[in-house]
Order: C-alpha cells, then sequence, then structure tokens
C-alpha cells in the first residue's frame, strides 16, 4: 500500500472522527456550555447540514486550485476549526465551527477520491476509493471509542484537541507524501460543464442510489441500540460489543466492495444492493433472536458498506471530464438520506408499529436502488454508452 494513499486515508480517518466523536461526548458538552442534550444534538444534525450544502459550493468555488493544494488546504481549515471547538466559550460558537469543519469534509472526500484513483494503476481505482471510504468506518471503530474515552477522562474539549493533532499529523502527512506531479493538474472544466454533468443518467442514478441505501440504513441504525434492547433482548452493556461487530463488518465490506468494483462495477453494485434489501428482510425476521441477530449484524454492516467504492468509482468515470460538484455530491447524498432515514424511522415508532418494522423501511430502499441500478446499466449497454475522457489540465 502506498504512503500516498495511506496519507489519504489518515485524512479521511480524522474527518471521520471529527463528524461521529460529537455522539460520544454529547452530554459532557452540553453540561459544559450550558444547554440541554437535544439542543447539544443539533450539532450532529448541523454538521450534516454543512457537508450537505457546503461541501460542493466549496467544491466548485476551488475548482481552479491544484488537488494538492486544495487538500493541504482543506487539512489546515480542518485543524483551525477543531481548534474553534476546543475553546468554544458558547454552543453558537461551537455549531460555527462544526459547520466550518463540515463544509470541508463535504469537499474532502469528493477531491480525495479524485486523488486516490489517480495515483493507482486502472485496475485498482475500486481499491483506491474503498480506502478513502474506509477512514469513515475505522473513525467508528477506533476514533469514536478513543475520542469518548479521552473526552471521559480528560474533558470534552481534550477530545477536539485530539481529533485536531490526528487532522495536524495528516496534512503534514499528505504534504509529504502526496506526489506534486499526481496531483498537480487543476480541477478542469468550467461551471457550465460541471452542472451539466449532473444531468448525465449515470450520475442522476447514482446520486439516487446513495440516498435510497443511506435512507434504509438509517432508518434502522438511528434506532438500532434500542432494537437491540427492547426487541432482541440483548443486555446494554453489550450494546458496544454489537455495534463493535457491525463495524468490522463495515470495513471489511468497503475492501470487499472495492475488489468487486475493480473486477465487474455494475453487476457487482446490482447484487449488493439486493443482499442489502434480502439482509433488511433477514434482520426483520431474526430481530427477536440475539444470536442470529448478532451474526446479522456483521453481514448487514458489510454489504451496507459496500455499495460505496463501486457507486462513487462509477461517479467518478462518468464525471471525469468534471468530476469536482459531481464528487462533492456524493457525501450531500449521503447526508440527505440519512436525514430523511431518520425521520421515516421516527414516523414508524411513532405510529405505533414498533423498532421491529423499522427494517422493512430498508428492504423497500434497497430494492428500489437495485431496479435503479439494474436500469441504468442496462441503458449503458443498450446505448453502447462509454465514460467521457478526462478533461486535459488548465
Amino acid at each position: 500500500m502506498s504512503l500516498p494513499l495511506i496519507a489519504l486515508f489518515l485524512a479521511a480517518f480524522a474527518f471521520g472522527t471529527a463528524e461521529f466523536v460529537i455522539a460520544g461526548i454529547l452530554p459532557e458538552v452540553a453540561t459544559g456550555l450550558g444547554v440541554t442534550i437535544p439542543v447539544a444534538g443539533y450539532l450532529i444534525s448541523g454538521y450534516a447540514i454543512g457537508i450537505a450544502v457546503g461541501g460542493p459550493l466549496l467544491a466548485v468555488a476551488t475548482k481552479k486550485m491544484t488537488r494538492k493544494a486544495l487538500i493541504l488546504l482543506l487539512g489546515s481549515i480542518f485543524i483551525f476549526g477543531q481548534v474553534l471547538c476546543a475553546i468554544a466559550p458558547s454552543f453558537e460558537l461551537l455549531m460555527a465551527a462544526r459547520i466550518l469543519v463540515a463544509v470541508v469534509h463535504g469537499t474532502y472526500f469528493g477531491i480525495a477520491a479524485i486523488v486516490a484513483v489517480s495515483i493507482v494503476s486502472p485496475e485498482r481505482r475500486g481499491f483506491a476509493v474503498a480506502l478513502i471510504l474506509s477512514g469513515l468506518t475505522v473513525s467508528n471503530i477506533l476514533g469514536v471509542p478513543g475520542g469518548t474515552a479521552i473526552g471521559n477522562a480528560l474533558g470534552w474539549r481534550a477530545t477536539f484537541w485530539t481529533v485536531g493533532a490526528i487532522g495536524l499529523l495528516a496534512t503534514i502527512a499528505v504534504a509529504v507524501f502526496l506526489p506534486r506531479n499526481a496531483a498537480a493538474e487543476t480541477t478542469s472544466g468550467s461551471f457550465v460543464r460541471e452542472f451539466r454533468v449532473l444531468g448525465r443518467q449515470q450520475i442522476v442514478a447514482s446520486l439516487f442510489i446513495v440516498i435510497l441505501v443511506m435512507i434504509g440504513q438509517y432508518s434502522l441504525f438511528t434506532y438500532i441500540a434500542p432494537l437491540l434492547t427492547s426487541v432482541s433482548g440483548f443486555d446494554v452493556g453489550v450494546v458496544p460489543w454489537v455495534l463493535l461487530l457491525y463495524g468490522v463488518g463495515s470495513t471489511i465490506g468497503v475492501f470487499i466492495g472495492g475488489r468487486l468494483a475493480d473486477w465487474k462495477l455494475m453487476p457487482s453494485l446490482i447484487a449488493i444492493l439486493t443482499l442489502q434489501a434480502v439482509m433488511f428482510v433477514t434482520i426483520f425476521f431474526v430481530s427477536p433472536h440475539p444470536p442470529a441477530m448478532a451474526i446479522a449484524t456483521i453481514v448487514w454492516g458489510g454489504v451496507n458498506f459496500a455499495f460505496g467504492s463501486p457507486v462513487q468509482s462509477r461517479v467518478l468515470a462518468w464525471a471525469a471530464d468534471a468530476p469536482n460538484l459531481a464528487s462533492a455530491l456524493i457525501p450531500t447524498g449521503f447526508n440527505i438520506g440519512i436525514a430523511i432515514g431518520a425521520v421515516l424511522g421516527a414516523s414508524v415508532i411513532d405510529s405505533g408499529l414498533g423498532y421491529e418494522f423499522l427494517p422493512l423501511i430498508g428492504g423497500v430502499s434497497s430494492a428500489l436502488a437495485a431496479a435503479i441500478a439494474l436500469v441504468s446499466g442496462l441503458w449503458d449497454r443498450s446505448a453502447g454508452a462509454m465514460p467521457p475522457v478526462p478533461a486535459p489540465a488548465e
């Protein structure tokens, strides 16, 4: 594995930890800033909005920068944002700092994927995208528990200082190891072309797939803890271990998805989405049985995250002549789906159906995503469509 890819992974890990660790220290943050826990919860939704809205806008605004320079700029802003989080004297400033970090987060994952595929051979592009995405899953396994432990031991502000230090290390690694010639070209393409690319059916289909998958995943995952305790009958102390299994399965799934993307992209994507639907239905039936539920959780985590590399590889291929906005919209799609999924899950619970019916949302949404992927792939085949050639550097 190359050092440039490791540097990009480390930055992804820092961003992932910054996004998710707040959940582990939320009560301490609320107490420290004198707000209620529900109000402090807006720090999570504010971050999601920052990714969804600010990320694509910043990607277009910085399109004339060289990619290495842009990643270094994003890393510097990330570090500054974490410092602001650590010293924030009020909830409002902490929210502003979180949104600032979220905006560069949304831009980073789009640009990092572009850079990652540019420094590997064509047959390893899926793996390169998977490595970047694995930064998110590994942050859930290591970063969030570690950051929570630091917050519990030294105070919640220490958590932000630590995440900032990780960001500093990642930025230095990018500066040292990312080759200048491998990422020196500007992010070519006019503003008009950036928006025109979004009209390609392959891009539209991919974004809908992302949204549908995340709706299914987070309509269940948002409420996974109460489902595990009230439906599966797990003890509260066992729930973190079940979630750890989910994280392990997710990380394995990311790399399997990357390998499959390098093998046969569209057939693999369709198969993964179909398997997602099957797993949601499986969870619906096995959730009352703890051992089966634990096993299903590992597999569910794997298939949930296996789709990321194929779908993002497809976006990068079909937006090769103007990739900035299209690639930045992938994190936007993720966060739109997360928001919708959480609301749908709450609606099912409030309707009186209960936690056990949440997997059915995922079954339907994943089946719809698989159908969209199938139709889009058949459309490509019937039309003999080929991805565009990357635009020359400006």
